[in-house]
């Protein structure tokens, strides 16, 4: 590939001609891996001064979509604790992994140490409430799952999606790692526990390829025996108004 039409350097064309004031800028995402199609977007976060605001933003910069995480320096803490409680760590990721595309004093790696520092800590632990609720669903999606006839595929497929969301949420949250959405789901799942998380790939390529829901289901009842096996009649949940 060209060098002008890399991503690396598209990405810093962005930040200079957008951001002139940034204190520092970083790439993340596929395209700070090598794993960038030419379609691919730009994963970029923007240090910003305190005068300027918080916020996230959606653009097209010469021809390339770019999705842009914009934070001003006194956000940085909130941020990233707003990002970990989300147990999915995108922007952190970004941070820790990027390539750096800007940084005259030093900002941006200390905010990289910073979130390099809060993943190594990894998410925030379920709460008794959230296993117990997330316990829950998944068994009535195993349940659904295994109810569901080979000739209604698109319920089939409806309920393995669903299926292997909530199942990788509660593996990755058993190994105190991040989880992900997309296509990230599977990386994490994959990094979180290797055989359990291609159980459950597997699985899910079985529903969608062959109609057949019983891999999946072993998978899922895998991860329910983690938190000590489904959990169907004796769930209660308060209610909220």
């Amino acid at each position: 590939m060209n060098s002008h039409h890399s991503p690396t350097a598209q990405a810093s064309r962005l930040v200079a001609e957008l951001f002139p004031d940034a204190l520092g800028a970083v790439l993340g995402g596929s395209a700070a891996q090598g794993r960038a199609a030419a379609t691919s977007d730009l994963d970029v976060a923007v240090l910003l001064p305190d005068s300027d605001v918080t916020r996230r933003e959606v653009i097209r910069h010469e021809g390339r979509p770019a999705e842009l995480f914009l934070t001003t320096l006194a956000d940085v803490p909130d941020f990233f604790a707003w990002d970990r409680a989300r147990r999915r760590g995108t922007v952190l990721f970004v941070y820790a992994e990027g390539l750096p595309l800007l940084d005259p004093d030093g900002h941006l790696a200390r905010t990289c140490a910073q979130a390099r520092a809060v993943l190594a800590d990894g998410p925030p632990p379920l709460t008794p409430e959230e296993r117990e609720r997330d316990r829950y669903a998944l068994t009535c999606f195993m349940d659904d799952l295994a109810d569901a006839a080979r000739d209604q595929r698109y319920e089939q497929l409806a309920v393995a999606d669903l299926a292997l969301g909530k199942a990788g949420h509660l593996l990755t949250a058993h190994h105190n790692a991040w989880t992900g959405i997309g296509k990230w789901l599977p990386r994490r799942l994959i990094g979180a526990d290797p055989a359990r998380g291609q159980a459950l790939l597997d699985g899910h390529r079985v529903v969608a390829e062959c109609a057949d829901t019983a891999p999946l289901t072993v998978a899922i009842e895998d991860v329910l025996g983690l938190y000590g096996g489904p959990l169907r009649e004796g769930y209660a949940q308060p209610w909220r108004g």
